[in-house]
């Protein structure tokens, strides 16, 4: 995982943690510090950057071959949740911070998740969510990964994720999984 690479082509990544978006040029040296959920965190001579699955050519990867999904149980899910929640739960277990290597779920980011069905019984998900750090610049990129991921599930017709501050995060919503991936415990 921590090997030095060049890549393929151009890509277009977006700047961690400022949230810019970014081009890497053909050839330029990376190294991958993470390859989670779908997307992959590189080390540059200029910092760190997220490259979406869909350029993992660019890293020489078949991103395909590299799908793993997080079907992993976690103490932050609810118990008492529709089976559709459920599929909302296990998609946004597929979402990771590019820094930190623990799903949002296990992280303790997501503090509510509801599916209603409208009038038309159209299906729309409402996800309440933080980040580690309000200033995080990567916030509307993992709301927006986490928007995407929902919107996979078949029966879903809508999905909206909202950032929200109160109350703040602090390293008591982690749940015991995400600890033990930290070492924390």
């Amino acid at each position: 995982m921590h090997s030095s690479l060049e890549l393929k082509r151009e890509v277009d990544a977006i700047q961690i943690p400022s949230g810019d978006s970014i081009k890497l040029p053909l050839g330029m040296k990376v190294i991958i510090t993470q390859s989670l959920g779908g997307t992959y965190t590189v080390a540059t001579d200029f910092g760190l950057a997220r490259i979406q699955a869909k350029d993992a050519d660019a890293l020489g990867i078949d991103a395909e071959a590299d799908k793993k999904a997080d079907t992993s149980t976690s103490s932050n899910v609810p118990t008492d949740i529709s089976d559709l929640e459920g599929q909302v739960w296990n998609q946004l277990k597929n979402v990771y911070d590019p820094e930190i290597p623990v799903n949002i779920v296990d992280l303790g980011l997501v503090y509510d998740c509801k599916v209603e069905a409208d009038a038309e019984g159209k299906n729309k998900a409402t996800v309440k969510m933080t980040l580690t750090a309000p200033g995080c610049g990567m916030g509307p990129t993992i709301a927006a990964d986490a928007q995407s991921r929902i919107m996979t599930i078949e029966e879903m017709d809508d999905a909206a994720v909202e950032l929200v501050w109160d109350p703040p995060w602090n390293q008591g919503m982690i749940s015991i999984e995400g600890k033990m991936k930290l070492g924390m415990i």
